[in-house]
């Protein structure tokens, strides 16, 4: 039982030094998951990442922030707080590719994780919009909350 504890957590810190190249990422994510799951990719994708959140759940922003760019989901900063929600932003090499090349790029993964790692840790229902920000190269996430409307585990 002990070499297999051994082994497996040498499995963990090797596949952590692993990289994989931009263009493997963007081949499932851009070209394979929107053939598969068509029309209803977004909203499938929204669910996926409520799905990733409670399968990876985060106590802190920091740790949320931590998760992203291990991920390869780009640089996630706040923006601003308020007591109804936040604004959050991402950026990254391929985020600036993508909307170089006019791709027509889908962030709803990255917000259905941060809807549910909010809601889990605020313990109010919580929404995630995404917004193209051309300008910056980046991706805004727009959360919402309503603290009267409260959620129990």
């Amino acid at each position: 039982m002990r070499a297999s504890l051994q082994l497996e957590q040498e499995s963990m810190e090797n596949s952590e030094q692993l990289t994989i190249p931009a263009f493997g990422y963007e081949l499932i994510r851009e070209v394979l998951i929107p053939e598969l799951l068509g029309k209803e990719t977004p909203e499938i994708l929204y669910w996926a990442g409520k799905h990733l959140a409670r399968k990876f759940p985060l106590i802190s922003m920091e740790e949320v922030i931590s998760f992203f760019e291990e991920a390869g989901w780009g640089l996630l900063r706040v923006l601003k707080q308020d007591k109804n929600g936040m604004e959050l932003e991402i950026s990254s090499p391929i985020i600036s590719r993508h909307l170089k090349l006019k791709t027509d790029s889908c962030y709803k993964l990255e917000a259905g994780f941060l809807a549910e790692q909010i809601q889990t840790q605020m313990k109010v229902r919580t929404e995630a919009y995404e917004e193209i920000i051309k300008k910056t190269q980046s991706v805004r996430f727009i959360l919402r909350w309503d603290m009267k409307d409260t959620v129990t585990e």
